[in-house]
């Protein structure tokens, strides 16, 4: 789950695949500085494309030729936000792993990061390095969680966690015992307290957590605890609305 604490020696980095890069900024400067400054961490690039509007990164990606997408808050057009972005390329191009890119964590952010889809949050006032082996670890199929990340990550499922959750209908993918599992699950309980609550197996469980990922379209317990808890919060704020409005 975590991300590995100690960089990537060169000959190891010369030992994996090359990285096809999509670097999305809101300004054209911004794309050439954090181009160079990749190119200099000797991540191992071998192709770098960059966009600063929607219309530029539909047409980046619409080949299947990006690996990673660095994705900053903000777009140059206005017309997407970074976080829309990403829950775009989840549902047009899967094969492509992204990352946002933030000026500053906040618990909200990170829950709507990986709810749309990210594989990772990086703050920029990490250093370039660092940057460099989240895009890595992203591009080997993991999820970048470092410490700043986890803490981040842990206090807002401290804050968005309710007491007892309620599955909304909005997940009607997954089955009643599905469900079950991932309210227990969202809430903090190991695979072993689920099986005892619900009189199962860790085995089971453990199947069920596995189909609850494929039908979501998630890979860690990470993002799926992160996932259910943002539809939660979701659901109970669109039923305040309603009420109010009522």
């Amino acid at each position: 789950m975590s991300a590995p604490s100690k960089a990537l020696s060169r000959a190891s980095l010369s030992a994996v695949e090359p990285i096809r890069l999509l670097i999305v900024e809101d300004n054209p400067l911004g794309c050439e500085l954090l181009k160079s400054s990749l190119k200099r961490s000797q991540l191992g690039v071998s192709k770098f494309a960059s966009a600063i509007t929607y219309g530029q990164i539909i047409d980046a990606t619409k080949d299947d030729q990006i690996d990673v997408a660095l994705i900053n808050e903000h777009l140059e057009d206005g017309r997407r936000n970074g976080l829309e972005m990403i829950d775009h390329l989840r549902k047009s191009s899967p094969a492509i792993r992204s990352i946002l890119l933030a000026k500053t964590l906040t618990p909200e952010l990170v829950l709507a990061a990986f709810h749309n889809g990210a594989k990772g949050v990086f703050c920029r006032t990490e250093p370039i390095q660092a940057l460099s082996r989240c895009i890595r670890a992203v591009h080997r199929g993991q999820v970048w969680v470092n410490s700043q990340q986890m803490e981040v990550i842990l206090r807002a499922l401290i804050e968005a966690r309710p007491t007892r959750l309620t599955i909304p209908r909005v997940i009607s993918a997954l089955t009643k015992r599905e469900e079950e599992v991932a309210s227990l699950v969202a809430e903090g309980l190991t695979n072993r307290d689920v099986a005892k609550r619900l009189g199962l197996s860790e085995h089971t469980v453990g199947n069920y957590l596995f189909k609850c990922y494929e039908k979501l379209g998630l890979s860690t317990r990470v993002e799926f605890v992160l996932y259910i808890l943002s539809r939660c919060n979701k659901s109970q704020e669109q039923a305040r609305s309603a009420a109010n409005n009522s």
